[in-house]
């Protein structure tokens, strides 16, 4: 890297910056990009707050959904996106496989059972949208099935905003060397084994349906009042930063509420 500065110097010589330079393996200029990473977290959690506390004062109601790539990092940024915000008004949702009574069911209801109550976030770890590119992909729905849940998905999103709810759309993307990288580091990682499902085994090879669907779930869903959002997740640490800053761009808080 460049000569290093006073300033960079200064960012190093604290808890966060120490602690960055003895990380493995040992690079002085990602160091210092990690204390401007901190910083600018901080900063975007403050105004998470103050959303959320904007959201509580005016019975607001606000879901954001997180799609992408497995191992796109949706869970890390919706960690970041939370540590900091009050958990009585705030929930994450990551539904398991349907049940049979759920199966029964018209396919938005178990989504619908979740959504917010005033003054509450609800942030969804994948959505209604598995119906979009996960299930098709890997079978678990029936084309049928798949073009029932596109002919309604627009409608849908337009009786959730016509209903007052805020709804912010998120699609995490990274490349496929990216993706099996990630995959090895989870494998090696005993803390981190158990994220490893069979849909993510078959993700490598399925890469190029994947990315068939995710086209077709863009052009059909990807309108003028319930656009995605696609963030470049190659780097965590940016993608994180982007996530935050695009979700207190899209809903529209009092910038001057007291947190």
């Amino acid at each position: 890297m460049e000569k290093l500065t006073q300033k960079d110097v200064n960012k190093l010589n604290t808890t966060k910056g120490l602690k960055a330079l003895l990380s493995k393996p040992f690079n002085i200029e990602r160091a210092v990009r990690y204390v401007d990473y901190e910083r600018k977290l901080k900063k975007l959690q403050v105004e998470l707050i103050r959303l959320q506390k904007w959201g509580i004062n005016n019975n607001e109601r606000i879901i954001v959904i997180f799609e992408g790539r497995d191992a796109a990092g949706k869970g890390g940024a919706i960690r970041r996106i939370t540590e900091r915000i009050n958990p009585r008004h705030m929930r994450i949702v990551a539904l398991p496989k349907p049940n049979e009574d759920e199966k029964t069911q018209w396919y938005f209801q178990r989504y619908v059972r979740k959504f917010p109550k005033a003054g509450e976030i609800v942030l969804f770890d994948r959505s209604w949208y598995n119906r979009a590119v996960v299930e098709p992909v890997n079978g678990f729905c029936t084309q049928e099935e798949y073009q029932v849940f596109m002919n309604q998905v627009n409608d849908f999103e337009r009786m959730i905003l016509e209903s007052g709810i805020r709804l912010v759309k998120i699609y995490m993307s990274i490349n496929k060397k990216e993706q099996a990288k990630r995959f090895k580091d989870i494998i090696n990682n005993p803390l981190k084994q158990w994220k490893i499902t069979p849909v993510d085994k078959r993700a490598q090879e399925l890469w190029d349906d994947y990315t068939e669907y995710k086209r077709a779930m863009f052009s059909k869903t990807n309108t003028s009042i319930s656009p995605w959002k696609v963030i470049r997740a190659n780097r965590k640490t940016l993608a994180r930063i982007d996530v935050i800053n695009h979700i207190l761009k899209s809903i529209p808080y009092d910038k001057n509420t007291v947190v």
